[in-house]
C-alpha cells in the first residue's frame, strides 16, 4: 500500500460531539500509528488478513463497532489481526486510510487495501463482511477460509427449500434465530426465503406493467420491488421503495421502511448501492 502525499493531513470530524470519557476497559485491538502501520501492519498481511477501523471517542456508534469487531475476532481465535485508529489521535493515518467518516473499516490483504465500510452495521452483517474478507485473503493465498459449519436448522431449512415449502424453511431459519440470535446465515436465509415466498407464482411482467399505471398503489408496488430484487435490479427496487417513504406516513410507511430493511439485507453491506439507499433512507426519515 503506498501512503498518499498529503499523508499529514487531517480528518474533518467537526460534524460530531465532544469527546466522551476514556472507556471503562480496555478497546480491543491494536492502536494503529504511522510508524506500526507501515513498518508492521503492512507485512502482517501477507500472513493473515488485517482489519483495520477509524473510530473516533466522539462517535458512540463507532465505539460499538469497535467492540463488535474485537467480538468476532476473539470468536475467529486469531485468524485475522484488529487494528483500531483513533482519528482524533491519529489524524495522519485515517487520512492515509482515505477515511471519510467514522466508524470507516479497511481490510489490508497482502499489502492491498480494501475498504469495508464506513458506517455503522448490525452484528449479524459485520460478521458477514468479516467472513467475505477471510475468504478473500485464502483466495490470495493469505491465511484460510472460514470453515463451513451447518447448523441442523439450516440443513433443515434447505431440505424444505429444495422441496418448494417456504413455510417450513421459514420456521426452520427463525428456530435457528431463536437459538443463536444475529446469526447471519439464518438471517440471510430467512430474507431470502420469505422473498422467495412472497414472489412464488407472481407474474413479474405483469406486476411490473401494474406498478406503472398504479404508481401510487402500495401492495403493487412493494410487490414490484421484490420482483426487481430477485431479477437483480436492486438501484430501481430500492429507489422504487424510498419514494413510498418519501410519499407516506404512519403505519403504512413503517411497513415500507421495514420491507426495505429487509432487501438491504439481501445484499452485501458494503455494495454502494445498499450504501446509497441507505443515506437516502435516513434523510427521508429524518
Amino acid at each position: 500500500m503506498t501512503l498518499p502525499p498529503n499523508f499529514g493531513r487531517a480528518v474533518d470530524l467537526s460534524s460530531l460531539g465532544k469527546p466522551k470519557p476514556e472507556p471503562a476497559g480496555p478497546m480491543p485491538g491494536m492502536e494503529i500509528t504511522p510508524q506500526n502501520l507501515t513498518e508492521e501492519f503492512l507485512a502482517l498481511s501477507k500472513s493473515k488478513p488485517v482489519i483495520l477501523i477509524c473510530w473516533s471517542p466522539r462517535s458512540p456508534e463507532s465505539e460499538e463497532v469497535v467492540a463488535v469487531l474485537g467480538k468476532l475476532a476473539s470468536a475467529d481465535q486469531g485468524a485475522w489481526i484488529l487494528g483500531r485508529v483513533d482519528v482524533d489521535a491519529q489524524p495522519q493515518v485515517a487520512q492515509a486510510l482515505q477515511a471519510r467518516a467514522v466508524p470507516f473499516a479497511v481490510a489490508i490483504i497482502n499489502e492491498q487495501m480494501v475498504p469495508l465500510f464506513e458506517q455503522p452495521y448490525p452484528e449479524a452483517q459485520i460478521r458477514m463482511v468479516v467472513d467475505k474478507v477471510l475468504a478473500l485473503a485464502a483466495e490470495q493465498g493469505v491465511g484460510d477460509a472460514p470453515a463451513e459449519k451447518i447448523e441442523p436448522e439450516e440443513e433443515e431449512a434447505l431440505t424444505a427449500l429444495d422441496a418448494g415449502d417456504y413455510a417450513k424453511a421459514e420456521a426452520a431459519y427463525k428456530k435457528l434465530l431463536a437459538r443463536k440470535p444475529g446469526d447471519s446465515f439464518a438471517t440471510l436465509g430467512l430474507a431470502q426465503t420469505q422473498l422467495l415466498a412472497r414472489t412464488d407464482g407472481l407474474d413479474g411482467a405483469k406486476i411490473m406493467q401494474d406498478a406503472i399505471s398504479s404508481p401510487d398503489e402500495l401492495e403493487i408496488q412493494m410487490q414490484c420491488a421484490d420482483i426487481e430484487v430477485v431479477s437483480g435490479y436492486l438501484e430501481p427496487a430500492f429507489g422504487r421503495l424510498l419514494r413510498l417513504i418519501q410519499l407516506l406516513d404512519g403505519p403504512e410507511q413503517k411497513r415500507v421502511k421495514d420491507r426495505l430493511l429487509e432487501l438491504f439485507a439481501l445484499v452485501d453491506p458494503a455494495d454502494p448501492r445498499v450504501i446509497k439507499a441507505r443515506a437516502a433512507l435516513a434523510n427521508a426519515l429524518f
